[in-house]
């Protein structure tokens, strides 16, 4: 296979797993490398952000960051293979499927658990992830649909899921409306870092990925085991796949030729449309595998069924 044509899709490789084979046939021009297309509809945006802030506390049990294996961006759909495992399956279930909390809270955003709409339906391939009314699809893919489908009765049995709902719920549509005219939760910022998930990867065998807005107009985005900084820097900064954002001061020890105990990586990105900050950290906890991980494992598969 010529290195040349390896080249040019391997930036969006690291980002979003997808094999050379299949990126080879969207490779036009010889002389470019692959981007990675940006949604459509702002309504798709909307979604990609929604589920990525709500399986960000999925943690790091495993090497594929919020256990998402490989992503296939398209302008008018997000496909996401899933990492094989019962209890991945079973976090991205609940705390996607929307319900109601029960709160008589002032903020319509405490109103509802899970992504206000969502709605999921059963096709050839996975589980479709949508918004009635709405040109926005997510399709999970990597793992029995039987399994969602079992934990979503579960669900609904233990909190009355509003998946029966045919169309929104007045509640759910007042949450919604709060969280898109929120600042908190940007489309702008989280669809394209989904998109671009597998750059948050390091090399090591856990990884786990989170953001939420800190203070002002900033955002927070952490990983437990990341890639090398300038890795890092290419894939979401200034490389053919990179979101353009700027370096305004990092403090890095990637490139050290001695080990620092205890002590991570910062990047204080700068967003140049917005002005908008993204305070990244990079924790190298460099955990490894243990015969304790490997029970946590077995415990959440069994318990994700029960």
């Amino acid at each position: 296979m010529p290195q040349a044509t390896l080249a040019l899709t391997e930036d969006r490789r690291r980002c979003t797993g997808e094999s050379h084979q299949a990126l080879h046939a969207l490779v036009t021009d010889t002389d470019q490398p692959l981007t990675i297309p940006a949604a459509r509809h702002l309504e798709q945006a909307q979604l990609e952000a929604a589920v990525f802030l709500a399986c960000c506390k999925i943690g790091s049990l495993s090497e594929h960051p919020l256990g998402i294996v490989q992503v296939r961006p398209e302008e008018g759909r997000l496909t996401l293979r899933l990492l094989d495992e019962p209890y991945v399956v079973h976090h991205w279930a609940e705390f996607l499927l929307p319900r109601l909390s029960g709160e008589e809270s002032d903020h319509p955003l405490d109103r509802v658990l899970g992504v206000p709409g969502l709605r999921y339906c059963r096709e050839s391939g996975g589980i479709s992830l949508h918004r009635p009314g709405a040109p926005a699809r997510i399709l999970l893919t990597g793992f029995n649909p039987r399994w969602w489908e079992r934990i979503a009765d579960r669900l609904t049995t233990d909190y009355g899921l509003l998946q029966s709902e045919p169309d929104w719920t007045p509640t759910e549509r007042t949450a919604y409306t709060a969280a898109v005219n929120s600042p908190f939760e940007p489309p702008s910022l989280f669809s394209p870092l989904l998109r671009r998930i597998r750059a948050t990867a390091g090399p090591g065998p856990f990884n786990g990925t989170d953001a939420w807005h800190a203070v002002g107009s900033s955002f927070r985005l952490e990983t437990t085991d990341g890639p090398p900084c300038p890795d890092f820097i290419r894939l979401l900064g200034d490389g053919p796949t990179g979101l353009g954002w700027k370096v305004d001061h990092k403090s890095c020890t990637c490139l050290c030729d001695h080990t620092h105990s205890g002590m991570g990586c910062t990047i204080d990105f700068l967003e140049p449309t917005t002005g908008q900050f993204v305070y990244y950290s990079n924790l190298k906890w460099n955990r490894t595998h243990s015969d304790r991980r490997s029970q946590t494992v077995t415990d959440l598969n069994r318990l994700a069924f029960a």
